[in-house]
């Protein structure tokens, strides 16, 4: 028992004496090392954080897909101004605050700002709101805070906000972030969290003083750090090609009410990604960019029969195959490699050629021809797949990427029946991205270029950071396996599962792909549907898929039937935006040098470059940033555009942005219709007007 007791004395004198340590080292670390900071904040000021302009992101052609507005929230300091111009306009003050902020009477806001001057507050918040860039404008023509921080003591405490001019189209690939709920983590999605690094500054600081009421006071206007704005990112997005793709989309996955739809768009040559939809439907039934099903775990799916072709390429590099061999399919309909593993065709084939086992997407066929040249060596059918890098992500330019699940032999789900139904898009996992990249490949000549979604990053117009499509792999085939490739997907299109294809005025190819989907470990009636492949056939430029998954009409609901029609409306779009170029006739051509330019009217800066591009003379008549166009034989002139103080500017031929831009900073309420370029303007051009009148724009 004594020696009990002792222990217990020993372990207390231990433990107060360890904490008597920890409160001194406390005690030192307060005083000495954060003395600065404590005795600060005990006079009512800190430093704190003054938040950096986050950058934008742009399509192709620089429409902004997302960019921070700043908003305000207005203070004023009643002491500073000396009493003649306070008492003057403190009347009119008021009943301007009145009609602004519709919060209290003009009497009350007289009340509190006098009350507030002669007790010598030095922060008096006006309103609680934050107001746009537009209305500080507006109340920084009111008396007092007109004469501006050192001589009305107006204080516009700012912040910045997202905005999505497009708040639909590339919702999920533009994404967000944001913080933690209960940590500081930054978590998020799409290129806003990837590029998050290059989006979103250094913040800067400034000295804050505590007020009464609990409020953070900025001491002065010029911050002690400076905070470094973003930095902008500029996609491979064509916001119009997006916008028209949504739509196709959309409406077809309300006909057939799918589960989830994806749509992608790629240039063959250089990888770029032009448009990628995503679209799943919500509580409500209505289909929004929830999910990112084209690169994302969400959109990991057995692909079915477009997984066909890297069979096929497999066959075509380990053997000297010919398109007219023949291959037994049977004539029932069914082919069993084991007792428990039948592998069905729709409808019994018997003797097909290769050709045709493609064309007509026999199950059997194929996984009897990777059988039989593989069954030895499995493994060497899967280092095909991992040399294409379909086994792997590609680490594409956004953070969430999912890898593939492939199978190998020596994993212990690995069984006789797995390579033939790997074969035909079984027992596996892909993302729609990665079956693109295989078929983009084939359509660049074996060439398989890793695909991206960023062009560029910028500060100030000037590029910082240059992104190109990495080569994956320069040949993922002879030429020669990459030539019966080709074969193969124009027939399915000329006489196979997608014929109706054949009937646009370019070639298509491609392959059509439905597989079953396993609920619960057995495969059901539900389906995924898909078509992928490229266009024109005979020299291709842009590469295509389009899933739908799960349609629910029970008449349409396999790829022929669903996914390839869409394909063909998207392919249509393409083919007429970027590829068609009709003949002109000779009175055309001769008349083609009198027309203006599109771009009627702008900032002469970026109109200089669109000319140098496009190979346009040009001259100009003014020094003036802002200006107009009118043609003089083969050239361009650049001539002012007079835009007066009171005076309506006038924006025809501008783009909306920077009409946008111009109207606001003369002071007037804009609103639009239509979409492209300014076609007209309800208030004349130099007619005077009331700051804050409406201007409605009508676009074309």
């Amino acid at each position: 028992m004594r020696r009990l007791i002792l222990l217990r004395v020993r372990i207390s004198f231990w433990l107060v004496g360890l904490l008597a340590l920890v409160m001194m080292y406390r005690i030192v670390h307060i005083q000495f090392v954060d003395g600065d900071t404590w005795r600060s904040r005990a006079r009512g000021l800190d430093n704190r954080t003054i938040e950096a302009t986050r950058g934008n992101i742009y399509s192709d052609n620089g429409s902004l897909l997302a960019t921070s507005l700043p908003f305000y929230r207005v203070a004023i300091d009643p002491t500073i101004a000396d009493s003649l111009v306070f008492y003057s306009g403190i009347d009119s003050l008021s009943m301007l605050l009145e009609r602004f902020y519709k919060e209290k009477s003009a009497v009350q806001y007289r009340k509190e700002l006098v009350e507030a001057r002669q007790k010598k507050r030095l922060y008096k918040i006006l309103s609680m709101k934050y107001i746009s860039h537009k209305d500080k404008r507006i109340l920084e023509t009111y008396p007092i805070l007109r004469e501006g921080r050192s001589g009305g003591g107006v204080i516009f405490e700012k912040i910045n906000r997202r905005t999505h001019p497009y708040p639909n189209l590339a919702r999920r690939t533009v994404g967000f972030i944001s913080e933690g709920d209960t940590t500081k983590e930054l978590i998020g999605k799409g290129l806003e969290f990837s590029f998050n690094e290059q989006l979103s500054g250094r913040d800067g600081e400034a000295l804050y003083q505590f007020i009464a009421g609990g409020y953070w006071k900025p001491v002065h206007d010029v911050s002690k750090v400076r905070p470094e704005n973003g930095l902008d990112v500029q996609t491979t997005i064509d916001i119009n090609l997006q916008d028209t793709i949504h739509r196709v989309l959309d409406k077809k996955l309300r006909q057939y009410d799918a589960d989830y739809g994806v749509a992608i768009v790629m240039e063959v040559a250089t990888g770029e990604v032009k448009a990628i939809v995503n679209l799943g439907k919500n509580s409500k039934g209505e289909y929004t960019e929830n999910n990112n099903y084209a690169v994302g775990n969400s959109g990991l799916a057995e692909p079915g029969s477009t997984f066909k072709l890297a069979s096929m390429l497999a066959i075509f590099e380990e053997t000297q195959v010919k398109l007219d061999d023949i291959v037994q399919t049977g004539s029932t309909g069914e082919y069993s490699f084991f007792d428990d593993a039948v592998m069905r065709d729709i409808v019994p084939y018997g003797k097909l050629t290769l050709q045709e086992v493609f064309e007509k997407s026999s199950n059997i066929g194929t996984s009897r021809l990777v059988h039989k040249y593989f069954r030895k060596d499995p493994m060497r059918y899967v280092e095909h797949l991992a040399n294409w890098h379909l086994t792997s992500p590609i680490d594409f330019q956004m953070v969430g990427e999912a890898a593939p699940f492939i199978k190998k032999p020596t994993d212990a789900s690995w069984s006789g029946s797995t390579l033939p139904w790997m074969s035909i898009g079984y027992e596996l996992k892909i993302s729609p991205m990665h079956i693109l990249m295989l078929y983009n490949a084939v359509a660049n000549n074996g060439k398989m270029l890793q695909p991206i979604i960023v062009k560029r990053v910028l500060r100030a117009n000037k590029t910082v950071l240059e992104y190109e499509a990495k080569v994956l792999n320069a040949q993922i085939a002879s030429p020669r396996s990459i030539d019966m490739a080709k074969q193969l997907l124009e027939g399915v299109v000329t006489q196979g599962t997608a014929k109706a294809l054949s009937k646009a005025d370019y070639k298509i190819a491609g392959k059509t792909g439905t597989a079953e989907k396993v609920i619960k470990g057995k495969y059901t009636e539900d389906h995924y549907t898909s078509f992928v492949g490229y266009f024109p056939a005979d020299a291709p430029r842009y590469s295509c898929i389009v899933v739908v998954d799960d349609p629910k009409d029970k008449n349409d609901r396999y790829a022929s039937q669903v996914a390839a029609p869409i394909f063909k409306d998207i392919a249509d779009i393409v083919y007429n935006k970027f590829i068609y170029k009709p003949i002109p006739t000779k009175a055309e051509a001769d008349s083609a040098m009198l027309r203006l330019p599109v771009i009627k009217a702008g900032l002469r800066d970026e109109l200089d470059v669109l000319c140098q591009k496009f190979g346009i003379q040009t001259f100009t008549q003014t020094d003036k940033d802002w200006v107009q166009t009118k043609v003089q034989g083969d050239t361009v002139v650049w001539l002012e555009n007079n835009i007066q103080p009171k005076l309506v500017p006038n924006v025809i031929g501008m783009r909306l942005r920077d009409a946008i831009f111009i109207l606001e900073n003369a002071g007037l309420k804009v609103s639009y219709k239509g979409k492209g370029r300014i076609k007209a303007q309800s208030l004349s051009p130099n007619t005077a007007f009331k700051k804050g009148s409406p201007i409605l724009l009508r676009l074309e």
